[in-house]
């Protein structure tokens, strides 16, 4: 399974919101650590996104793991279109690139800090 990774950027858009740019395949133990990696940073109290536009697998296991970030209120968005449906699909919401709001910029539009 040496491809089979996920590679997670942290971009801090503000004070109060992180988006998580994933990229690679999530399913087994990289789901498990997203969603550790989520969890973390809303119990500190940071408002997640997370951006899909370079994601090329989903598990079974990732599926479950998004499902719950979902109703969590972790923001998905800049899904591959296949992704996107396949999401829709199992019920998790996705924030396609036309229904993005000014509160919902991409990430890297505004200086985050690398330095944490």
């Amino acid at each position: 399974m040496s491809g089979s990774v996920l590679r997670i950027l942290r971009n801090d858009v503000d004070a109060h919101r992180v988006f998580l740019v994933l990229q690679g395949h999530i399913a087994g133990e990289w789901a498990a650590l997203l969603e550790r990696e989520c969890e973390e940073l809303t119990r500190s109290g940071l408002q997640v996104a997370l951006d899909l536009s370079g994601v090329i697998f989903i598990g079974r296991s990732g599926l479950e793991v998004l499902g719950r970030l979902d109703l969590a209120g972790v923001g998905i968005f800049d899904c591959p279109p296949l992704i996107a449906d396949m999401l829709e699909q199992e019920g998790i919401a996705v924030v396609r690139n036309d229904e993005r709001t000014n509160h919902e910029e991409p990430p890297g539009t505004r200086g985050g800090s690398a330095d944490e």
